[in-house]
């Protein structure tokens, strides 16, 4: 099986036992998200253990095993991003299967299973015009001053949503043109829905511009920015 296939075989597999475990109503709130992540977790890292057994694994619900930073490919995983959207039962979490290879998020796929999607970085969409007024999607429960600087700058609205996937893959869509994030987060959350916006032809960089690097001995990935081509001098702009 192709790595591209691999990655959305194992995205939409887990997506599918995500429904299955909300559905099954025997846990609830937190119990229902750590249930959700650890069932999620454990059939996509069995797979990838038998069928790649030579790369290296990064999963945010397993221990760092650091033999990863001897491997050229190296596979970084989140089983379940927005464990708390799928606790309360919305459909903005995601599912995130990445591939890095020298560092680079080379492909991935990202499941939304709550809206029946999985989205590849092989398989790019045809995204509709950019509005007058772009659409910017920030974090539900703490978006990023620098955001409130760009939307005021650009004219954008802010639309609130909850996990990094799915505001990423918002983008993907067409349903917002800017991600920006600052405040931090982990390369789980983003190498698969980086790589499937590099796919699509977005920018995709950390705030300062520079590209975003994957497989690190430390996995903080402070800030990125993913956004339509055409917006990112002037985003980037104003983050300087």
């Amino acid at each position: 099986m192709r790595d591209e296939d691999l990655a959305a075989h194992l995205a939409a597999d887990a997506g599918r036992n995500l429904l299955e475990v909300r559905a099954s109503k025997r846990h609830h709130g937190a119990e229902l998200g750590r249930a959700g992540d650890a069932e999620a977790n454990a059939l996509i890292m069995a797979a990838l253990r038998e069928l790649r057994p030579g790369d290296g694994l990064l999963s945010e619900e397993e221990s760092d095993d650091r033999t990863r930073l001897q491997r050229d490919r190296v596979w970084i995983i989140d089983p379940l991003d927005g464990t708390r959207e799928y606790s309360e039962g919305r459909d903005d979490w995601a599912v995130h299967v990445g591939l890095a290879i020298g560092g680079e998020p080379r492909l991935g796929a990202v499941a939304l299973p709550a809206r029946g999607l999985v989205l590849r970085s092989d398989k790019p969409l045809t995204r509709p015009p950019t509005p007058p007024r772009p659409r910017m999607v920030v974090s539900r429960t703490r978006p990023p001053s620098e955001a409130d600087v760009v939307a005021e700058a650009l004219g954008a609205e802010l639309v609130p949503m909850g996990s990094a996937g799915a505001k990423a893959m918002a983008v993907v869509l067409g349903e917002a043109e800017i991600y920006l994030h600052a405040g931090g987060q982990q390369e789980w959350d983003s190498c698969a829905p980086v790589a499937v916006a590099l796919g699509q032809g977005l920018h995709c960089s950390r705030l300062s511009g520079v590209p975003l690097t994957y497989n690190q001995p430390n996995p903080s990935m402070p800030d990125l920015l993913i956004c339509v081509p055409e917006l990112a001098p002037a985003v980037l702009k104003l983050l300087r």
